[in-house]
């Protein structure tokens, strides 16, 4: 029985697959229910102990080496027969789309350069001056601990930004007045990942610079951005905030209700959901910059992407816009 199996090694080991038909062939002779290695294994139950425990390695040897033939001469056989096959055409149907937070940040891009704005970029590896000090926010400044910062060990003065507030004070540093820009752009944080926060974020940051700017035509400015990106029935509200680095200062909220249990938790009971913060430019800011704040004045805003994002689609997990799952990608395409 010991050269039967042998004989049937050698002729695993010499047959050609090259083609899934000469899989089935393959496996049909020697793995299949009525194949080879199982009438083997029938007959091995009729064996002696000491027989069984030489037989049984030489037929486990077999079924291992049919096994990998079928793997290994497959996939080169396969590659041959595909050889001849076009190999620029595309290996499905699948196409790619724009990610919902690229959407949204398109969105409110548009509706701003329709008012009457410009985009500006910056770095997102900045210097503490940039990021911070210049925002009227010196080394003890308590509203740092407000903002836990990614800084590089090697050189404490540089950071991951953590908002493009930073692209502000660069653009307001070199481009004299008036100056009416938005900032798009990722920025990072050293938070704990959650279904409402995250260490990676995008922000969308405008800034109107110009002689007699009020807090009234930031609200106004405000308000028909709302009713363009929400709609006309959108309900809004201020609220008094505070940053550092404007003054006076508000919040933004949008009215959700509470009549479902994720409009309930999402808004914490109060129907009313925070989409942005804004005020008007401290003069320190402006001065900080190489503005003169005794002519100029301004306001800026600031919005998380994500968070309109999520109520704009009523994304309940802030974390799907990271993962790359299919399945919820393939919804806004």
């Amino acid at each position: 029985m010991l050269e039967e199996i042998r004989a049937y090694c050698l002729e695993a080991k010499d047959s050609s697959i090259k083609s899934d038909k000469d899989a089935e062939v393959f496996k049909k002779r020697f793995l299949s229910k009525s194949g080879i290695v199982n009438s083997l294994f029938l007959r091995f139950k009729k064996l002696s102990p000491d027989e069984k425990r030489i037989v049984g390695k030489e037929i486990n040897l077999l079924k291992k080496i049919c096994q990998e033939k079928i793997k290994v001469d497959k996939a080169v056989g396969g590659s041959k027969l595909n050889s001849a096959l076009d190999l620029t055409r595309p290996t499905s149907n699948f196409t790619g789309s724009t990610h919902p937070i690229t959407m949204i940040s398109n969105q409110i891009n548009e509706i701003f350069k329709s008012l009457g704005f410009y985009i500006s970029s910056g770095p997102e590896i900045e210097d503490d001056w940039h990021n911070f000090e210049a925002l009227n926010l010196p080394q003890d400044h308590p509203a740092r601990d407000m903002q836990d910062t990614f800084f590089v060990k090697t050189q404490p003065d540089i950071l991951l930004r953590t908002h493009t507030s930073s692209v502000q004070v660069r653009h307001m540093s070199e481009t004299p007045p008036p100056i009416r820009t938005i900032s798009p752009g990722r920025v990072f944080r050293n938070e704990a990942i959650s279904s409402r926060a995250h260490c990676i974020f995008h922000q969308i940051e405008g800034l109107y610079i110009d002689e007699s700017v009020s807090f009234t035509d930031m609200k106004n400015l405000l308000f028909v951005f709302a009713k363009k990106f929400f709609g006309n029935d959108v309900v809004l509200r201020f609220r008094p905030s505070y940053f550092p680095f404007t003054e006076p200062s508000a919040e933004m909220d949008v009215f959700l209700g509470t009549e479902t249990q994720a409009d309930y938790r999402l808004t914490k009971g109060t129907g009313w959901l925070e989409i942005l913060g804004c005020g008007m430019v401290d003069p320190k800011v402006l001065s900080n910059c190489g503005i003169d704040p005794k002519n100029y004045s301004g306001y800026a805003f600031g919005m998380g992407i994500e968070r309109i994002a999520m109520l704009k689609y009523g994304v309940k997990d802030l974390r799907l816009f990271f993962e790359n799952d299919l399945s919820f990608l393939n919804q806004f395409s």
